[in-house]
């Protein structure tokens, strides 16, 4: 008797892949792409503070089955290497005050030009972060031509990190002019980093800049409401935050 014949839909292919760094740097990266070779947008996804985990990865193949060219580079690549554990390479980050901005800034331009490359792009490229990789979005999309920028709860955007969090995080007000692109904000009501007065800060600059944003504040929500493997995990707020994030990108990376 032979086997069943499999006729799959939404199918996606996901892996390690490497691209060079505007220093000269090999960057290790995880993309997730729909099977299917239509024209499509690209998302570059930064990772948090604790490093180039599984939750995103996950987040990119989320991507992938909703339609869009997904990848996660791992801003820790130059840290890591053979034998380093992912948590060692964020605890040496770490240590160090955080990624620099302009590394930063120039990895996510590689991620997107990687993204334009493939045969299936359209030539659009967004890109979104959750806590620190919150703020490297709006930073990113405040220097780079972009065309969609998601901001998760990121903090010390209006304000410099302070000495207590180990981190060397500078505001970004100075950097808002730059941005390329519509910004959609997701935060949480109960958060102290970002607390509700800064993100009130943020949309008045952009006001009187006259760029485009949506912010949703999602009270009862702490920080890091998207969560699933924590305490702080909000499902109600994750799945409209959700929602907004594909309807967002539909409008502006189709």
């Amino acid at each position: 008797m032979g086997g069943m014949e499999i006729v799959m839909t939404n199918a996606v292919q996901a892996g390690t892949v490497h691209f060079a760094a505007g220093d000269g740097a090999q960057l290790e990266a995880y993309l997730a792409v729909p099977v299917a070779d239509a024209p499509r947008g690209g998302v570059v996804l930064i990772h948090h503070l604790p490093g180039y985990d599984e939750a995103t990865r996950e987040f990119a193949r989320t991507f992938a089955v909703h339609g869009y060219n997904a990848v996660v580079p791992n801003l820790y690549s130059r840290e890591g290497g053979p034998g380093i554990s992912y948590e060692d390479a964020a605890a040496a980050v770490r240590a160090d005050g955080g990624v620099p901005d302009e590394r930063l800034i120039g990895d996510v331009g590689s991620a997107a030009a990687y993204l334009r490359s493939l045969a299936n792009s359209n030539g659009k490229v967004g890109v979104i972060g959750y806590c620190s990789g919150g703020r490297q979005a709006l930073l990113a999309a405040c220097a780079l031509d972009l065309q969609a920028a998601v901001n998760n709860y990121g903090a010390f955007v209006m304000s410099d990190s302070p000495a207590s969090t180990g981190l060397h995080a500078t505001s970004l007000e100075s950097r808002l002019p730059g941005l390329s692109c519509p910004l959609l904000g997701n935060f949480g009501g109960d958060d102290s980093y970002p607390s509700p007065e800064e993100n009130a800060r943020l949309a008045e600059a952009l006001d009187k800049l006259g760029k485009t944003y949506d912010f949703k504040t999602y009270e009862g929500a702490g920080h890091a409401f998207f969560n699933v493997n924590r305490v702080s995990y909000r499902a109600e707020a994750a799945m409209d935050a959700w929602d907004r994030i594909f309807e967002f990108y539909k409008a502006n990376l189709s």
